[in-house]
C-alpha cells in the first residue's frame, strides 16, 4: 500500500513560561564587554543601544502578545524530506479574479517573519486601496533550520534542495502552478525553484542578484559588471566577516549565540541596522517590538547553528549552477537601501529579465520595512502571468 500523501496539520505554538523566565534571567544575568568611548557602531553592534534594547527585553517586552499576534496568521506544519516544515498559508480574500500562488522565501537573519507585514496587502489588495484582482494565494515557509522549521540532523540543506522541499511544498497544497519570490538566501531559492521546475513557476521575482559567480572571461563582462564585482569584494573585506564564519565555522559561533540572548541579539540587530534603509537610526524601520519579535523566535526555536549552517552548505554548490542563466521571466526590485545591488547588465546575463526597478525606499528587509511599496512590486510584476498560472 503506497505511503499516504503529506497532510499539512494546523500550528499554533504555545511557549512554556518557564522559558520566558529562563531568558529574562539569562538577560538581566548578562555579563558586558567594555567598548572604547564614543565607538558607536563603528566596531559592530552599540554597547549603549544593546544595553537598551536587553533591558527592555527582559522587563519590557510581552512576547505572549506578539505570539498571539502571529497566531493570527493561518500556520501549518507539514512532514517532507523526512522535515517537519512550518508555513503560513493564506488564501486571497475576496478575489475578483484569477487568483495566482505565491511562495514566499526568507533569508537571514529571519524567518517567516520577513513577510508577516505584507502578507495582508497580497492576499486582500481591495481592502488595501489596490485592485482586488490582483489578489494571491500566500505561502510563507519557513527554511529548514529557520523559525519553526525542523533543523536537519545531518548535513544541512543548501539553497537547492530546500527549492525541491517548496516545489513538493506547492503540490501538497494543490498548487500545479505558482509564482516565486524572495531575498537574502530566499532569492536562491526562488532561482533554484526556476530553474529546476520550469513548468511550474510562472515567473519569479528577486530582491537581489546574489553575490557573484562568474566563471567566464573577466573581458566579457561589461564595465558596470567589473564596478560591480569590485564593490562587492570591497563589501566582503569591510561587512562579510559574519558570511565567512557561517560558512566555515558556524558550530563555534553557535555555542555563545545559543547560549547568550544578549550576543544573539547583538549578531541579528547589528544586520538589520547595517541592512535596512534606516540612516544608522535602527528603530526608524523596525520598533524595538519587531527587532524583538524577530530574536525571540531565533531564541525560543533554538535556530541561530542550524540557520547558520545553511551558509556552509550553500558555499558547496558546484560553480556549473551558478553559471545556468534563468529562462523563466524575472524580475528585480532593488531597494535603494539594500547592500550589492547587481547593474541591470548583471540581471540580463543571467536572467530573462522583463522588469527591473529601483525603488525609492526599502532595504533588504523591504517586505518589512515598506510593505506596501514591496506588495506594489509584486502585484505588477506578476500581473501578466495569472492566466498562464490558472488555465
Amino acid at each position: 500500500m503506497p505511503d499516504a500523501p503529506p497532510r499539512p496539520e494546523p500550528f499554533i505554538p504555545r511557549t512554556d513560561p518557564a522559558a520566558l523566565a529562563d531568558l529574562r534571567a539569562r538577560l538581566r544575568a548578562t555579563r558586558w564587554p567594555d567598548a572604547p568611548e564614543d565607538a558607536g557602531w563603528a566596531l559592530g553592534t552599540d554597547l549603549a543601544y544593546l544595553r537598551e534594547l536587553v533591558a527592555y527585553w527582559a522587563d519590557g517586552f510581552d512576547w505572549a502578545a506578539q505570539e498571539a499576534a502571529l497566531a493570527r496568521l493561518p500556520r501549518f506544519r507539514v512532514r517532507l524530506g523526512g522535515l517537519g516544515i512550518h508555513f503560513a498559508h493564506v488564501r486571497a480574500a475576496a478575489p475578483a479574479g484569477p487568483v495566482l500562488p505565491l511562495v514566499l522565501s526568507h533569508g537571514w537573519p529571519d524567518s517567516f517573519w520577513r513577510y508577516t507585514k505584507v502578507i495582508p496587502h497580497l492576499t486582500d489588495p481591495g481592502a488595501h486601496g489596490a485592485d482586488p484582482a490582483d489578489a494571491f494565494d500566500v505561502v510563507v515557509p519557513d527554511m529548514p533550520g529557520y523559525g519553526y522549521s525542523d533543523r536537519p540532523t545531518g548535513p544541512p540543506l543548501d539553497s537547492i534542495a530546500v527549492a525541491g522541499l517548496w516545489a513538493e511544498l506547492m503540490d501538497v497544497l494543490g498548487y500545479e502552478r505558482f509564482g516565486a519570490a524572495g531575498g537574502d538566501i530566499g532569492s536562491h531559492v526562488s532561482r533554484y525553484l526556476a530553474l529546476d521546475h520550469p513548468d511550474r513557476v510562472v515567473a519569479v521575482h528577486r530582491m537581489d542578484g546574489g553575490l557573484p559567480v562568474f566563471t567566464g572571461d573577466p573581458a566579457d563582462l561589461a564595465p558596470e559588471e567589473r564596478a560591480w564585482f569590485e564593490g562587492v569584494t570591497g563589501w566582503g573585506a569591510a561587512e562579510g566577516a559574519y558570511a565567512a564564519m557561517h560558512r566555515t565555522k558556524p558550530q563555534t559561533a553557535a555555542f555563545g549565540l545559543t547560549d547568550s540572548p544578549a550576543g544573539l541579539a547583538a549578531w541579528i540587530v547589528e544586520k538589520l541596522r547595517a541592512w535596512s534603509d534606516c540612516d544608522g537610526d535602527v528603530e526608524r524601520c523596525f520598533t524595538k517590538d519587531e527587532i524583538l519579535t524577530n530574536v525571540t523566535l531565533y531564541w525560543l526555536t533554538g535556530t541561530i547553528g542550524s540557520s547558520m549552517r545553511m551558509y556552509h552548505a550553500n558555499a558547496a554548490i558546484p560553480p556549473a549552477q551558478h553559471a545556468r542563466r534563468v529562462e523563466a521571466p524575472s524580475g528585480f526590485a532593488l531597494f535603494r537601501g539594500d547592500i550589492v545591488r547587481p547593474p541591470r547588465e548583471w540581471l540580463e546575463r543571467t536572467t530573462n529579465l522583463v522588469r527591473v526597478t529601483e525603488p525609492a525606499r526599502g532595504g533588504h528587509f523591504a517586505p518589512f520595512e515598506e510593505p506596501e511599496l514591496y506588495a506594489e512590486e509584486l502585484r505588477a510584476f506578476f500581473r501578466p502571468y495569472r492566466a498562464a498560472a490558472t488555465d
